[in-house]
């Protein structure tokens, strides 16, 4: 983990060497939950592990926030409710900041105790960057937990060109990403930090009487027992390490290189096509797209295009509207796989364009 986070230049602070450190957890599901459950201890000042929730607690996310974030609310026992969604900036589809203080101001105004933010790094349905550096500066004012979810988008910082992303991380309590969504991991390996690994701990730590053993009460080992839900662990590091063995420095960079760059190529053919628009922009290798045209239409031409079995797109609303998603993914995958992509696309836009049917629903 330590290699990691040297990899992906994130702050000091998560270095096994200082006050924090990291581990694998399953999925960025688990690692939102396990932040959730340490920013409760923080927020209730300890009381959470004898009396839980014992107050109304608030967690804050964009609209476009992962749907684990609420998952997460309701297992912890703040429910749905819990939640504040804030709003995002139509241009970027980022979070915006002053929504998110004006909500933390109604919520303390009311009595309620803010207790995690969630920032996102490339948010699911368009690779949005929410600003990390105004809203760290926030969490920091109020004493708000910041976890930062990067589980796609994170990758993409071991390339020094794309860590910009990152800018604002030192504010960061917790973050993740998923070493098995774009750095060629095999299912299940989520990469989680902390920066005091003392907070996570003091919140999840239980130690009946058969679990002491002399190296655990000596600190000779780490018990990453206590930094996760479960008591025991799947052997996960091991993929891992292969992969950063197997590939490199250099490996992984130009795997990423090479998603940026294919998802920018397809792009160019969008904004080449009066008929299609961008609806988002692309810093990553997704590409959200659509046909100027209505929603049933869209529809149809996802459904058309995926019905061939030649490639798969998949869909998402931004700003209400249907909208397309080209994903890169596969160190497999090259030039000839997107211009072959776009050649369909194009064709079947034409097919839909002068001989409409039915919509598919």
């Amino acid at each position: 983990m330590d290699w990691l986070a040297q990899l992906l230049d994130l702050p000091q602070r998560f270095r096994s060497t200082g006050t924090g450190g990291g581990v694998i957890q399953d999925s960025a599901s688990s690692a939102t939950l396990v932040a959730t459950l340490a920013a409760l201890h923080r927020a209730s000042g300890g009381r959470w592990r004898d009396v839980g929730v014992d107050r109304r607690y608030r967690a804050y996310t964009s609209v476009h926030g992962h749907s684990s974030i609420e998952k997460a609310a309701r297992i912890a026992g703040l429910g749905t409710d819990g939640i504040r969604s804030i709003a995002v900036d139509p241009a970027t589809q980022a979070l915006l900041p002053d929504a998110l203080r004006a909500a933390i101001q109604a919520d303390l105004a009311a009595g309620d105790e803010p207790a995690i933010v969630v920032a996102t790094i490339g948010t699911t349905s368009t690779t949005a960057v929410d600003p990390l550096p105004e809203i760290g500066a926030i969490c920091a004012e109020y004493g708000i937990w910041l976890h930062v979810d990067a589980a796609y988008a994170g990758a993409a910082a071991v390339c020094p060109e794309l860590r910009l992303s990152h800018a604002g991380l030192e504010y960061a309590d917790s973050y993740c990403f998923d070493p098995h969504k774009w750095l060629l991991t095999g299912f299940d390996c989520d990469a989680f930090w902390v920066a005091d690994r003392v907070e996570l701990i003091e919140a999840l730590t239980v130690l009946p009487e058969f679990l002491r053993n002399a190296a655990s009460d000596s600190g000779a080992v780490i018990d990453y027992r206590d930094w996760q839900v479960p008591l025991g662990r799947r052997f996960r590091a091991l993929k891992l390490w292969f992969v950063l063995r197997w590939y490199g420095v250099e490996g992984l960079r130009a795997h990423i290189r090479s998603g940026v760059a294919l998802a920018a190529r397809f792009a160019d053919r969008v904004r080449s096509d009066d008929r299609l628009e961008l609806a988002a922009a692309h810093p990553f290798s997704l590409v959200c797209f659509r046909l100027r045209a209505d929603d049933d239409a869209n529809a149809d031409l996802l459904a058309r295009v995926n019905g061939t079995g030649r490639a798969h797109l998949t869909h998402t609303r931004v700003d209400g509207r249907y909208t397309l998603r080209l994903a890169v993914g596969s160190p497999q995958t090259v030039e000839r796989h997107v211009d072959e992509t776009w050649a369909l696309l194009a064709g079947t836009a034409d097919d839909l364009l002068t001989s409409p049917v039915e919509p598919v629903r």
